[in-house]
């Protein structure tokens, strides 16, 4: 990010941090760490932890670690950690070098659990799964002991290192950690420190067969790594008393946890265990679909990295958990589109216009301002002639009341060109509009009436011998509810499913100058929204994704009368 990303924040975390810095507790360091599992795809709730991490190692001179939490071979894949790298850089901060795995300290942390074991504090337990799951208790009523936690120092350390030489199968034997079990946390109910898995592992192969617990894993890395500040989400507050046990049992260097309220949206959800049903049912065309929360869903959309840390940064920082109206997302996006977007002219769904008294062969050009927001943008040509198409809802032969486009009889402005008049239509056999015919002024040229006149509406174009073809994708929110996820008794997120989450419209019509538009590209189709160039596109059909619409007056007051 650039140094504006570092300005002063004010919130709770900033405010230990500044405590801790008058105490000079940490020597006055603020490190920090975002620690993903490469088990999918970060979604915007991971750019909100992102940047509240390493905004705040940059705001005071301190680091930031990337560390992937690979302790778990099964779901983890290495096209996952890739796809993570990506997204942060896109995001806009600068890794360096400062990328880590937690499999990187697989043997320091077995060297910790053998002194664990030393210490009394650890032992090997014979127990199934479903045993350990019974005997642990419940709020009420506390746990039962093992049969196996009192083994010596002596056996637990033998059979320690059996399990990772592999002398046992899957699932056999654990490691556990020997605190209380009649503890009110549940967390600290002699806890599960490893695990027997065979598993081919993303980053170290198969040089392990026993593989650590996250809440074992997850302190020990921020204190290996030098992390001051390890900041979570909410859910992790009632595993800090464990993160502190193990850390204070090794007597190593103790980071300190703090806890900030996960940011959800309205008509979304982040859960990767919602998203991944939704992907193999083919609800949604892959992770990167843009009605899809990920990061990479989202820049497929058309969002951009500025959008995004608007919005990181103006939602703040919160000690609870926080809906946010999508709308405010929205509002950030739409702040930094106007800003950077050219303007160009679209018809999504046309409708023929002819000029009956422009000149049969003649061809205009006319300068179009790319972005009226940055004059450094400059203006492009765009032709004119006798036929052109405009939008089907721009014309309306029995108009309703506050309609004030084309329609019989009535004058409007075409956009940098001339004043027309509507003269009559022509349809086919179904008694369906296929041609709409004008008249036009000549000395309305560039759109202004000599005499003074006004007009009330101001339209787009295309010209026809001039269009080129493409696809649209017009894309809506997901979900139908605010909160897909509280759902009625009975009931399913999935009941909520938007069917009208896309539409696909053919053969739209765009001017000549988008016809080596690129990959990524960002435009503001006039009148329409924002759009963005989508990498389905070939040259020789172009394909745009709505990113977001414009506010449209006119939309608007359908609704109301509806």
């Amino acid at each position: 990010m650039d140094d504006t990303s570092a300005k002063k924040q004010e919130d709770f975390i900033r405010d230990i941090v500044r405590q801790e810095i008058e105490t000079n507790r940490f020597g006055g360091k603020v490190n920090t760490r975002f620690p993903p599992e490469p088990n999918g795809l970060l979604h915007i709730g991971h750019a909100k932890a992102i940047w509240i991490s390493f905004a705040l190692a940059e705001e005071y001179g301190g680091y930031h670690n990337l560390r992937f939490d690979d302790t778990n071979p099964l779901t983890e894949k290495q096209e996952f950690v890739d796809a993570i790298i990506k997204d942060i850089r896109w995001l806009g901060w600068d890794l360096k070098e400062r990328i880590f795995f937690a499999s990187d300290y697989f043997e320091q942390m077995y060297e910790y659990a053998v002194q664990l074991i030393k210490k009394g504090k650890a032992y090997v337990d014979d127990s199934t799964a479903e045993e350990i799951s019974k005997n642990r208790g419940n709020f009420t009523t506390p746990g039962k002991l093992s049969p196996y936690r009192e083994r010596s120092v002596e056996e637990n350390l033998d059979l320690f290192k059996r399990m990772r030489d592999g002398e046992f199968p899957d699932g056999s034997r654990v490691l556990r950690a020997k605190i209380d079990m009649a503890a009110s946390n549940m967390n600290m109910r002699d806890p599960l420190m490893y695990r027997i898995q065979r598993a081919t592992h993303l980053h170290v192969g198969d040089k392990w067969c026993i593989y650590p617990m996250y809440d074992w894993a997850h302190g020990l890395e921020d204190s290996i790594e030098g992390v001051t500040y390890s900041l979570c989400s909410l859910e992790f507050k009632d595993h800090r008393p464990l993160y502190d046990w193990f850390l204070d049992a090794l007597g190593i260097f103790h980071p300190q946890q703090i806890e900030f309220g996960r940011y959800s949206l309205t008509y979304t959800v982040v859960s990767k265990r919602v998203l991944g049903p939704l992907v193999d049912a083919g609800v949604v065309n892959g992770w990167d679909d843009p009605r899809m929360p990920t990061l990479s869903g989202l820049r497929r959309r058309g969002y951009t990295p500025e959008a995004l840390k608007l919005y990181c940064e103006s939602s703040g920082v919160s000690e609870a958990n926080t809906i946010i109206d999508i709308n405010f997302l929205e509002h950030c996006l739409r702040e930094d589109l106007n800003k950077r977007a050219p303007r160009v002219m679209v018809v999504l769904r046309p409708l023929k216009l002819v000029i009956d008294n422009y000149p049969e062969d003649q061809v205009e050009e006319f300068n179009a301002v790319n972005n009226p927001e940055d004059p450094a943008a400059g203006t492009r040509k765009v032709p004119f002639s006798k036929v052109l198409y405009i939008e089907q809802e721009d014309f309306q032969e029995v108009p309703p009341p506050k309609y004030y486009r084309l329609a019989p009889g009535r004058e409007v402005r075409l956009r940098y060109a001339y004043f027309i008049t509507c003269t009559g239509v022509k349809k086919n056999e179904k008694g369906e509009i296929t041609e709409v015919h004008c008249t036009y002024d000549p000395a309305t040229k560039g759109g202004d009436a000599p005499d003074g006149r006004k007009v009330q509406s101001t339209m787009h174009w295309v010209s026809a011998k001039h269009a080129v073809e493409a696809d649209a994708r017009l894309y809506d929110h997901l979900f139908t509810k605010e909160n897909p996820m509280d759902v009625e008794e009975g009931g399913d997120y999935k009941d909520y499913l938007n069917p009208h989450s896309l539409e696909v419209i053919k053969s739209c019509k765009v001017e000549p100058s988008l016809a080596k538009a690129q990959p990524g590209g960002l435009y503001q189709f006039e009148r329409l929204g924002y759009f963005c160039v989508d990498p389905d596109s070939s040259a020789n059909k172009l394909v745009f994704n709505r990113t977001i619409s414009l506010r449209d007056t006119w939309a608007k007051i359908q609704k109301q009368q509806k």
